[in-house]
């Protein structure tokens, strides 16, 4: 039997390794025990501020609130602009991966064309606070609001904000008198004031709400929130409330607007009416115009398209059209004649339908009448009647010099100032501008047909509505104005000051008196008045001037047919007038583009504008 060789252990000293290990693995996380707690330690002691301020940046922002938009009212209390809510679906780009495919399945399930999606990608390339969030579309259906709903589950970052809008409930009647706002663009957000409309992703863009939109926008709140991860709002910390913007209450009547705009009937042209006692605008309507709610949000490619046509709704006929002010001045040159003692009260011409320049009997200047007016005729008769040939002597005698200076004591050739901005100054024009304008004399025969207002001479409506103002006023001439107060509905309003822009030196007023009644005699003399048709049962007295202005030149034996040229070349019709003749309270322009005869086709659209204002305030026993 072999013997079994047996190995004992050391005990001791495997027990005393063991030991060893266990020491070191000790110290060794005893070791980082420490480094943990001095790097603990070091970020709670040595870097607590600047970590905590990082945590709180995380979790603790500050997000703007923007203010409320002002109201816009009219001289009544109506509302004109008000601001609505409407639900918008918007996107906070750092909650969503995959932005492009995001849009593209919101575009499938709410069915919204594709210049949702550009303006809404142009948004997001500019600069802009993170996790702040964007629009895609507004005003959502309550379809389209449901839908998403359903399928909120599958959109992250996307959500449905109820915001406030601008809101026109009266649409193109007012949309070239207001105005609208529309989406900040680029070019003025390097205007505005950037601190002040970090909320705000609306702005003034033409009109009074451009011009007023310091009042209007008001000044920005903030909120301190608590903020998940996500950044969804946990809760308010504090908050600054927003200043809402300020009311304005305008001079304008919204009836007396809507019977101007119903009056003009869908033809191009342009009623101003202004209070002659105050420079107030009771009415200012240009058409055809456009429907202001489409800017609001963003107007789409095609509705843009479709209001590039050859009518221009765009374009604002009341501030910015520059007409021929045609024989509607003739009461103005009639005064400057009278009070100049370039004329007398009874000087007058035999009028056989031409004139001719004293030496040169070659160019012909003929009468709108064929045959003429006939014998004896004066100042009077030539306003009734509207007789070019007695103009055409009266403007050569007195100069286009004298003419230019005076007309521009009725505000021709020169801006209103009125408060709106846009408005053209329209053009007088004198031997001065024409040697700077155009390098060469001027030419009696010019000075001539400016006797009529036509050659160069152009105005605005606005310009010729302030002209007919001046002569109801007794030669003072006012500031005009859209807005005559601010301040909140219900609370202390600030008046805005009646300013006299110019007092015309009338003498002892015989002369504008004189004139006066050569107006009234335009409505209201039953057998050569050339608005008497119009004003023919009329309750109240009233003053007026028609004009007709010829549009392109006839030789001197063609005879003028409106039914054998273009539409666009026929004459057009224009009207100024007052009422009631004594205190008048409220003066009136009318031009209506290519309508023909002014006594036939502008005065009937001022004498319901009349009636519109003067009969309803009788109705109602008071005075508007």
């Amino acid at each position: 039997m072999l013997s079994r060789k047996v190995t004992l252990k050391n005990q001791f000293k495997e027990i005393a390794i063991y030991r060893n290990r266990m020491m070191v693995s000790l110290l060794i996380v005893m070791g980082l025990m420490i480094l943990l707690i001095v790097w603990v330690a070091n970020l709670q002691i040595s870097h607590y501020e600047k970590y905590r301020t990082e945590s709180d940046n995380n979790r603790i922002r500050v997000l703007p609130v923007a203010p409320t938009r002002g109201l816009i009212y009219d001289r009544n209390g109506i509302i004109l602009a008000e601001n609505r809510s409407v639900y918008s679906i918007e996107i906070v780009p750092e909650q969503v991966k995959d932005i492009e495919s995001t849009v593209q399945r919101l575009s499938q399930l709410l069915d919204f064309d594709e210049d949702d999606a550009t303006r809404f990608f142009q948004e997001l390339k500019r600069t802009r606070e993170r996790f702040k969030k964007i629009p895609l579309k507004s005003k959502l259906s309550e379809q389209q609001v449901a839908r998403f709903s359903v399928n909120r589950h599958a959109f992250p970052g996307v959500s449905i904000e109820a915001r406030l809008v601008r809101y026109y409930p009266y649409g193109e009647v007012l949309s070239h008198a207001l105005g609208y706002v529309g989406r900040i663009n680029d070019r003025e957000l390097q205007q505005i004031d950037s601190e002040n409309y970090r909320a705000t992703r609306h702005i003034g863009k033409v009109g009074l709400e451009k011009y007023y939109e310091t009042q209007l926008h008001g000044t920005i709140g903030s909120q301190r929130v608590e903020s998940d991860v996500q950044g969804r709002v946990l809760r308010v910390l504090e908050q600054q409330p927003p200043v809402a913007g300020v009311d304005l209450h305008l001079e304008l009547d919204l009836p007396l607007q809507l019977a101007a705009y119903e009056a003009l009937d869908g033809h191009r042209g342009a009623v101003v009416a202004i209070d002659p006692a105050s420079g107030g605008v009771l009415a200012l309507v240009s058409t055809p115009g456009y429907d202001p709610n489409l800017f609001v949000t963003g107007i789409s490619t095609r509705d843009y398209k479709a209001l590039l046509n050859d009518n221009r709704p765009l374009f604002n006929r009341a501030l910015r059209g520059q007409y021929s002010p045609g024989s509607t001045i003739k009461p103005h040159i009639a005064w400057l004649g009278l009070e100049s003692k370039t004329v007398s009260t009874q000087y007058s011409i035999d009028d056989n339908g031409v004139y001719f320049l004293p030496n040169d009997e070659k160019r012909r200047y003929r009468d709108w009448k064929k045959w003429g007016h006939g014998n004896s005729i004066g100042y009077r008769r030539a306003i009734i009647e509207s007789c070019d040939t007695y103009f055409y002597d009266l403007a050569y005698k007195l100069g286009i010099d004298r003419i230019a200076e005076t007309m521009s004591d009725f505000g021709f050739g020169e801006s209103t100032q009125i408060d709106m901005g846009e408005e053209v100054p329209g053009l007088m024009p004198s031997r001065a501008w024409k040697k700077g304008a155009r390098g060469v004399h001027w030419f009696p025969g010019e000075t001539v047909i400016t006797g009529i207002g036509q050659g160069y001479w152009l105005a605005t409506p606005l310009q010729i509505a302030n002209s007919a103002a001046v002569i109801a006023n007794d030669g003072v001439r006012y500031q005009l104005r859209m807005v005559k107060s601010i301040g909140l509905a219900g609370e202390q309003q600030t008046i805005l000051p009646t300013l006299a822009q110019r007092q015309i030196d009338v003498g002892d007023g015989k002369h504008f008196a004189r004139i006066q009644q050569a107006m009234k005699e335009v409505n209201h003399n039953k057998v050569i008045g050339t608005a008497r048709s119009a004003f023919l049962d009329s309750t109240y007295l009233s003053a007026g001037k028609t004009g007709t202005v010829q549009l392109f030149g006839l030789g001197e034996d063609e005879e003028y047919e409106a039914e054998n040229l273009a539409e666009r070349l026929r004459d057009n019709a224009l009207y100024i007038g007052y009422a009631p003749f004594e205190n008048p309270t409220i003066a009136v322009a009318v031009v209506v583009e290519n309508a023909g005869g002014g006594g036939s086709n502008a005065a009937p659209i001022a004498r319901k504008v009349m009636d519109q204002y003067l009969l309803r305030s009788t109705e109602q026993g008071e005075q508007p």
